[in-house]
């Protein structure tokens, strides 16, 4: 079923809109909450709460990108959930994406010194605008969705070693676009 017929459904507030949206879209919500959240139950909850807030939100709302609008919600329900419980250290995926980028994004702290949130936003997208597709794929795969490392290289033939250094370099790469706009960490 195509995305924009989901969305009518949810509009005229047929239950199938759930029942298609986890048939089309369920793996792909699922491995988001559970690569941050490292927990199946937890990931499953993620999930679900994603297909509630997708109920109670369109209408009003029409997402233009389905996929993308419901990757970012069940990623915030996440986010938020991680951060209930991160106190617990029960959860590493997200611990660990977050060390990774720590030596190219600044502290909140240090961008409210040099710029507001949005102004940061527009800089990194506008640098993955300008990386190769693959790059961008990849990059975006990693830590937006929280893909584990394994996985994608797996996914792309790229030896994990081989992978990490790639990562590592579009992270320098990041760290110097950002510097060269100003944004110092």
């Amino acid at each position: 079923m195509e995305d924009s017929q989901i969305i009518d459904l949810y509009w005229h507030r047929d239950e199938m809109a759930i029942t298609e949206t986890k048939r089309k879209y369920g793996a792909f919500c699922y491995n988001i909450a559970f690569n941050i959240l490292s927990v199946n139950e937890d990931a499953e909850e993620c999930v679900n709460d994603t297909y509630y807030r997708a109920w109670n939100t369109i209408p009003p709302q029409r997402p233009v990108t389905f996929r993308a609008w419901l990757g970012k919600v069940v990623r915030n329900i996440a986010i938020n959930l991680w951060n209930k419980n991160h106190t617990q250290k029960r959860y590493a995926g997200m611990t660990e994406l977050l060390c990774e980028l720590e030596d190219c994004i600044p502290s909140p702290h240090t961008i409210e010194h040099h710029m507001e949130e949005k102004e940061l936003s527009e800089y990194i997208s506008a640098w993955l605008r300008s990386l190769a597709w693959e790059d961008r794929a990849l990059f975006v795969r990693r830590y937006w969705n929280g893909t584990p490392l394994g996985e994608l290289a797996k996914e792309w033939n790229i030896a994990p070693g081989k992978l990490a250094y790639r990562m590592r370099r579009l992270r320098g790469e990041l760290k110097t676009a950002l510097e060269k706009e100003g944004i110092y960490l």
